[in-house]
This record gives C-alpha cells, structure tokens and sequence, in this order.
C-alpha cells in the first residue's frame, strides 16, 4: 500500500470536560475523495481543524507523507499544501473573487512599482480567472462583489481559490449545505474535477447522497472514534447510517458489523 498522504492517529482533543475526540484515527490517500462522516457531536469537525492547524490535538499523532508533523497554524498547514473550505466559506463579501484569491496573498507590480506597493491587480484577475476557468466555475467577472454572486457561484469561488493554494489536500465542511439541486450538482462536479487535478479531498457532509456520489472511500466517527470504514462503491446508505448510529454492530473495538475497507467486516478504530 502506498505511503497516505494523511494519517492520524489516536487524536485526543478535549475542550473542558466534553472530550470531541477519544482517539480518533483517520487515512487519506493520494488522489481520492474520503468522505467523513458522524452524526452531530461525533467530532468530524474538530478533527478536521485539527487536520489543517485551526486546533492543536491534546494527544496523539499526525504524519504527511509518512513524516510526522505538528501543526501550530493554520499557515504551518498551509504551507505543507493542505487548505480548507469552510462551511461559512471565509470569503470577503465587499471584495471580488480575484481580491478574495489573493488575500493575504496579493501579487505587486514588478520592479518600482511593486517595491513600492503597488498591486497588480490585472495579474491576480487573470490567475482568478484561469483557476476558475480550470475547475469549470463560470463567473460574468472577477471584479464583480463575492456579495453578488449565487451560492453556488461562491462556494466555488472558495473550493477554486483552496485548490489554487493546495498541493496535497483539500478539507471541505458540508460545502452544499444550503444549496439547491442545480448548485448542489455543480459542486459536487467540482469536487470531482479537484480530485482528478491530482489535489486529494476530504469531504465533511451529512448528507448521504453527496457522500455515495462522490467519494472514493467514507471514515464514520462516533462518539469520537472512528468506527468504521468503507469503500463507497461496496456499502449502502442503510449501512453508513447504522455505523454512524451504531445500530450495525460497528463497534469501537471493531465488533461485527458492516464490511470495511479491505474487505474487512467492522473494522473499527
């Protein structure tokens, strides 16, 4: 088996006395959607801010490319390729989609110019512009406010601009939460067209049919652990809900159950 590309183990993280995650372990590997799944309080959330530098885990360990790391910042993250869209999208509704590609980012004009601080705006629109063109997110015009834009206009704006920055992976919190059909199919079509960019996707959704529909393989946490593991195409919805409920027998110490990765039947934490 090649090397994952993410992988933690045993992650701890308790905020006073409610514990989020007891332990958790998680996989991503090079080039697949990995949709992770629990219902509310499971700790999908905390894990993933843990995964890209929002959160520092109280124990455990985590490892990009085999190689252990330690995220202090969201930047240390950054900076081993990982970026995350977030469900409110962190996007800056006053400013365009090129200024929101470039916060924090900006580009200067060469020579004089840029010593002296002068942004080149024109450059940043087309870079915008050509990411969005890439991943198909059709936009009238990147100086047009985020704030006038669709749902589903902006949620691609922030999956363009991740995968723009990202070299490895991208974490995505219910990125269709809120959308109509039309738009819900759009971003899952970008999501998909993210994966074959060659930028790994780790998927954080409630809902089971993005999740069949996209993901190559689908981690269950419960109660802080994960419990299950599955590859999509192998498992139905009754099943990924009876290991998030635990009505399926998958057990924290791995009892019987529902088949898991690897032909594996209930293989848990």
């Amino acid at each position: 088996m090649a090397v994952p590309l993410i992988a933690a183990r045993e992650i701890v993280k308790s905020y006073g006395h409610v514990e989020a995650l007891r332990g958790a372990d998680f996989t991503l590997r090079p080039g697949e959607v990995v949709a992770l799944i629990g219902d509310n309080g499971a700790g999908k959330s905390t894990l993933a801010k843990i995964l890209s530098g929002v959160e520092r885990p109280d124990e455990g360990t985590i490892e990009i490319d085999g190689e252990p790391v330690a995220f202090g910042s969201v930047e240390e993250a950054r900076s081993a390729g990982i970026e995350t869209v977030y469900q409110d999208l962190a996007l800056c509704a006053d400013l365009s989609p090129a200024a929101n590609f470039f916060l924090g980012r900006e580009r200067l004009k060469p020579g004089l110019l840029g010593l002296l601080g002068v942004l080149d705006n024109a450059a940043m629109r087309r870079a915008a512009q050509e990411a969005c063109e890439r991943l198909g997110v059709r936009l009238a015009s990147q100086t047009t406010p985020v704030s006038a834009l669709s749902g589903g206009q902006r949620q691609g704006v922030a999956v363009a601009r991740a995968v723009t920055w990202a070299r490895r992976a991208v974490f995505m919190d219910e990125p269709t939460a809120a959308l109509g059909v039309v738009q819900t199919r759009l971003v899952l079509d970008l999501i998909r067209s993210v994966r074959d960019s060659g930028v790994s996707v780790v998927l954080i959704s409630h809902n089971m049919q993005d999740v069949k529909a996209v993901s190559d393989r689908v981690e269950v946490l419960r109660l802080g652990r994960r419990v299950a593991r599955f590859d999509t195409a192998n498992v139905s919805m009754e099943e990924l809900v009876g290991a998030m409920t635990g009505a399926l027998g998958a057990q924290e110490d791995g009892g019987p159950g529902v088949p898991g990765q690897d032909g594996e039947r209930g293989r848990g934490a």
